[in-house]
């Protein structure tokens, strides 16, 4: 693909995900290490007054998170063989005929999926309010990864060869390669970038090859002699695969092992923030477009959940469509592909990722048509459903009550004898996962705030503290201290996927992504509410003693919150995620038995005249009670009626949903004294 194609890609990624991802001033650059280093921490002024001197924050780095991005010609992600060609004028016209009856097919999902939404806003603005059940201050610092950068080695040109590059991830998870260190800082233009949504991370080159094996097979009986490859010929000591199932793989090395671990650790989180984009989002489109992308896929026969939703909303789109297209393609592409083993690996790898450009390329352009639309959707919406919200939702349950006896019978044959014997182990494994990550998470947070206390004990200097309180704030994006709770949750991926996988599960990456996400943002409200209550309660009336021991009483308020959310964030994530493995799964089973009994309840539906109200939605609420009954009850079981502090059928049924709300909490209550003057950004 030629690199006008690319700079389009790169313009699609970002004008679809920046209303997810956040903007430049969520990543300020003071650091007391020195001029260039990023940092989110603001220091409370309890810092600078135990500091005892001012001090004057170096100047930022060059370059932004949103800098304009393109590849040059020859260059961008290419990992070797020949400059790419674009596509013909013929295969452009069909992708993008195909782009086309996707989003004719997709959006009225999708503004129907918007009409309920607004319909179960304004329904939760008007019912009984929840007691408040947050006790930590809700960080806004997230999401970002912390900026990585460094020289590499990449595989590039024809014939394929390691040259050396500069490398940045900066902190939106977008990976971009310069030729030397000095055009980075200089702000020039980077030879590549990439936004690593979808990608994988290997380091050994024999399971890279392995994987390039498998990619593309040879025909039955067709036996080409292959030439040597450069990978086989240089072995790589310590390599770096960024491997996508539609894009061109990269392939970077490292000098010593300690740097290919640093970078694995940070490319992961850039993966991970890049995928987890619309399940953050506490934003009512994100939550429709999610549900009209698995609504889209039941009406095509596709029930169950998988990672085809990680991504902003055109990543996820494309995702979709390049499923449907695969198949034609390989039929169509491979027995004309030059080339034998892993050069024609290379070349098929080449074809897809044209032809995914160019369907990125249209659905953001489409989705960025859409949104005027949507934005006069959702007000006109707001005005029609608020008045009548009250004779929906009493129209609702009334249907509800009555379908719920029409499917009651299969409905609890299909749960008794295809969902009860394997709910407990489902909910049992996930309970000791997230456990296990939580219990690292609150061991991590614990010595943190134990090493600020021994810092402030022995009279520290100045420069000593600003830099122990920077560690402390930045613990949620360092990635080599978080990774001994992130291990937690990539530790039960095959014995999850083992336990989903009969039920038409196959999104465990996105689950283990949830998980880790879960344990970042709990971290970064723990630390926020550390700063937060010591900076109110520390004066320089104090000694250090005297400021140790106020801390200590910080640090257990700290800890008391932190079980407190940990907990009702546990069983939010549980909860939800036994939704995911068995809704879509039940769904299947009663597609013949029950589906074709709801057309006698349509006309009371249709009566209403709004589309936030469908008698499928009414049906697939039936189902939900039913699954929410038991999980509720086996979650009571798993966790005991004491550590059952939380209405279970009032949590989120969105895994990532952690319900943010206005809690009024000590922190902002201010109970501990506060001086004049002093403040902090949380």
């Amino acid at each position: 693909m030629d690199w006008q194609s690319r700079n389009r890609r790169e313009t699609a990624h970002e004008s679809t995900a920046q209303q997810w991802l956040p903007t430049r001033s969520h990543y300020p650059s003071t650091d007391p290490r020195g001029p260039g280093c990023q940092s989110t921490s603001v220091f409370p002024a309890w810092c600078w007054a135990w500091a005892g001197s001012s001090w004057d924050p170096e100047s930022p780095g060059k370059g932004g998170v949103f800098a304009s991005l393109s590849g040059s010609p020859g260059h961008s992600s290419r990992m070797g063989g020949r400059p790419s060609s674009p596509l013909d004028k013929r295969q452009q016209q069909h992708l993008r005929g195909q782009v086309d009856t996707l989003l004719r097919n997709f959006l009225p999902c999708y503004r129907g999926q918007l009409a309920a939404s607004v319909l179960w806003q304004i329904s939760r603005e008007l019912g009984p309010q929840e007691p408040a059940g947050c006790q930590l201050l809700h960080s806004k610092k997230l999401p970002r990864v912390r900026e990585h950068r460094g020289p590499l080695t990449q595989l590039q040109g024809h014939p394929p060869q390691w040259q050396p590059i500069f490398c940045v991830l900066r902190g939106d998870g977008r990976l971009e390669w310069f030729k030397h260190r000095e055009e980075y800082e200089n702000g020039d233009r980077p030879l590549g970038s990439v936004v690593l949504t979808g990608y994988t991370v290997l380091t050994s080159q024999s399971e890279y090859l392995h994987l390039l094996d498998t990619l593309c097979p040879e025909p039955s009986g067709h036996h080409t002699q292959e030439e040597p490859e450069p990978l086989l010929e240089m072995p790589v000591s310590f390599p770096l695969f960024l491997q996508h199932p539609f894009c061109r793989h990269l392939c970077f090395s490292a000098a010593t092992a300690e740097v290919q671990h640093a970078w694995r650790l940070a490319l992961q989180g850039g993966i991970r923030l890049r995928g987890t984009v619309l399940q953050r989002s506490q934003a009512p489109a994100a939550r429709a477009f999610l549900d009209a992308v698995r609504l889209y896929r039941q009406q095509q026969g596709h029930f169950g959940d998988d990672d085809v939703t990680l991504g902003s909303d055109a990543e996820v789109l494309t995702a979709l469509l390049m499923r449907e297209l695969l198949p034609a393609l390989r039929a169509q592409t491979l027995p004309r592909l030059r080339g034998a083993g892993r050069a024609r690996a290379w070349a098929w790898a080449k074809q897809l990722d044209a032809v995914h450009a160019a369907v990125l390329a249209g659905a953001s352009t489409g989705l960025r048509a859409f949104q005027p639309e949507k934005e006069e959707l959702l007000a006109a919406l707001e005005k029609t459903i608020r008045p009548d919200v009250d004779q929906m939702l009493k129209l609702r349950e009334r249907v509800l009550g009555r379908l719920q006896a029409n499917v009651q019978g299969p409905l609890e044959s299909c749960l008794r004898r295809k969902v009860d014997a394997q709910l407990p182990r489902v909910t049992q494994t996930l309970l000791s996962t997230v456990e296990a990550e939580l219990t690292a998470v609150q061991t991590l947070l614990t010595q943190g705030m134990d090493r600020l206390s021994r810092h402030l004990r022995g009279s520290p200097s100045s420069t000593r503290l600003r830099k122990e309180v920077y560690s402390f704030g930045e613990m949620p994006w360092d990635p080599e201290l978080m990774q001994t709770c992130y291990r937690e949750a990539e530790r039960s991926w095959g014995r999850l996927g083992q336990l989903a996988e009969p039920f038409g599960f196959f999104g465990t990456q996105s689950l283990v992504f949830g998980a880790q996400d879960l344990a970042q943002q709990l971290m970064a409200d723990a630390v926020a509410t550390f700063l937060q209550l010591a900076d109110q309660c520390l004066t320089t009336a104090l000694d250090c003693d005297q400021a140790a021991q106020q801390l200590e009483k910080v640090r257990g308020r700290v800890l008391k919150k932190f079980q407190s959310d940990s907990g009702s964030a546990q069983r939010r994530f549980i909860h939800g995620w036994l939704l995911c493995i068995f809704l879509p799964f039940v769904l299947r089973q009663l597609e013949l038995s029950c589906k074709a009994e709801l057309s006698e309840f349509e006309g009371d539906v249709l009566a209403v005249g709004s589309p936030a109200l469908t008698i499928e939605g009414i049906y697939e609420d039936v189902i939900r009670g039913a699954l929410l009954q038991r999980i509720n009850r086996e979650l009571k079981k798993a966790l005991g009626a004491s550590n059952m502090s939380c209405t279970l059928d009032g949590c989120s049924e969105l895994p990532w949903d952690q319900g943010e709300t206005d809690v009024e909490t000590e922190a902002q209550r201010g109970t501990c004294s506060r001086q004049p003057g002093s403040s902090t950004e949380v």
